[in-house]
């Protein structure tokens, strides 16, 4: 036969409650105890497992840290708010949290697992979207916290970096480069987060001008514009999203022949909200004198008997800052053409004995390796005379008339201007072509 004990109240041999009944309420132990099941034993109904007692006034600050079992609203409407997890979590040890006024998305709560992990990673946890709310139970050292409140956990994003198609792809460290030498698309299939990258660097380089004919001048370089390396800018400077980007590379501009002429200039190159204006055409005699073309760098001018100071194209045409693109070299009135302009340094003068080289380009290195784009082509020169030199970064030389050559053209994918050409006394001779642009695009991939 099985016993019973009634009773209401059992103290300890220091008359202090160990349990109490008073009508339909139990109390177990007294203020100060700790109330600790034995070794193996489980429990249930208590309603910690999966649960946890909300904290009604909404936090606009670190509690430094979270405490287990506790729910907190937190506000965001002044700012970002980083709360600390637990810094000694056990098994089932829990927290929860929730949107107070609606402002992740603008401004974020940011999880710190401090020394501990969160779903199996050390990184914070960034949740960035409105209204939600989440909860966290702790594992293992393993997987550390698990978002595990009704599948909530995709509310947060640890890490999440771009993700793209398009071009040529290549790698360099934790970077991807993207390159266009022709058109193309550059398709974004996921924009990823502050955590990871959420923005990209370019360099856009316009297709280079075509060089004159008639001591023609040589072409500017076609613009070139870069978010790397920039002073005060940080890598990845344009913010991206999930969308398709059209890429459109510059093609060279023709050089001026059979017939005396400008060079044509060259086209645009074109990435979302960035572009770069073609190179100026080279200046020619058509029959009389002629100025070299603005452009992203400017075309150099054709020499004007007994006038001084032919000036050369316009450089940064359309203007964008910092500047696309220089100036062409000024003619010379004794038969030397100017250089044309190139990305670093505008085109030089001709002098008396020689046409003017072509302005050099800049260096980039957002390849991983250093190359130099946007070099101006040489200017024209006749009689014989030495004529201008390319500038580095792709320019093409200009040519002196007695071959009947043509001129050097500017080199593909650099938005080289071409050289430029004279016709006199031999004939024949053509305007170097404008090298085509391109478009590289780069971004923090792991």
């Amino acid at each position: 036969m099985a016993s019973t004990i009634k009773v209401n109240n059992i103290q300890n041999q220091c008359g202090a409650n160990i349990a109490n009944k008073c009508g339909s309420t139990v109390t177990l132990g007294a203020s100060g105890d700790t109330i600790t099941l034995a070794c193996g034993a489980s429990q249930t109904g208590f309603g910690r497992t999966g649960t946890v007692d909300w904290d009604t006034t909404a936090i606009t600050a670190d509690p430094n840290p979270a405490v287990s079992g506790t729910g907190y609203f937190v506000n965001t409407t002044s700012g970002a708010i980083t709360i600390t997890l637990p810094t000694s979590p056990a098994a089932g040890d829990i927290v929860a949290f929730a949107d107070y006024a609606l402002t992740w998305d603008t401004n974020n709560l940011i999880l710190d697992p401090g020394s501990n992990k969160i779903n199996g990673d050390t990184t914070d946890y960034r949740v960035s979207s409105e209204g939600k709310s989440l909860t966290l139970v702790y594992t293992d050292s393993t997987q550390g916290w698990k978002v595990v409140n009704d599948g909530n956990s995709n509310a947060g994003a640890q890490s999440l970096y771009v993700t793209a198609t398009g071009g040529t792809v290549t790698c360099c460290g934790d970077y991807k480069i993207h390159t266009f030498t022709g058109p193309g698309t550059f398709t974004v299939t996921c924009a990823g987060n502050a955590s990871g990258s959420d923005s990209v660097d370019y360099l856009v380089v316009a297709g280079g001008g075509g060089g004159g004919l008639g001591t023609g001048g040589g072409a500017g370089a076609g613009g070139y514009r870069t978010s790397f390396p920039s002073p005060g800018c940080n890598a990845g400077a344009f913010p991206i999203s999930a969308t398709t980007y059209p890429i459109t590379v510059g093609s060279g501009g023709a050089g001026a022949g059979p017939t005396r002429g400008q060079g044509t200039s060259g086209s645009n190159s074109i990435f979302s909200s960035i572009t770069s204006a073609g190179g100026g055409g080279g200046g020619g005699q058509n029959p009389g004198p002629g100025s070299g073309n603005s452009g992203g760098s400017g075309g150099g001018s054709v020499f004007t008997p007994c006038v001084s100071g032919n000036p050369g194209g316009a450089g940064n045409t359309p203007p964008v800052s910092p500047p696309q693109g220089n100036p062409g070299g000024d003619g010379h009135p004794s038969a030397g053409s100017g250089g044309g302009g190139g990305a670093g340094v505008a085109g030089t003068n001709a002098s008396a004995p020689t046409g003017g080289p072509g302005g050099n380009g800049l260096p980039n290195s957002i390849t991983g390796s250093a190359v130099t784009y946007g070099g101006g082509g040489g200017g024209g020169h006749y009689n014989g005379v030495a004529a201008g030199t390319g500038g580095a970064g792709g320019g093409g030389a200009g040519i002196n008339s007695p071959t009947g050559a043509p001129a050097t053209p500017g080199t593909a994918n650099t938005g080289g201007g071409g050289g430029g050409s004279a016709d006199f006394p031999t004939p024949g001779g053509t305007g170097g072509s404008g090298g085509s642009g391109i478009v590289i695009i780069r971004y923090k991939y792991q």
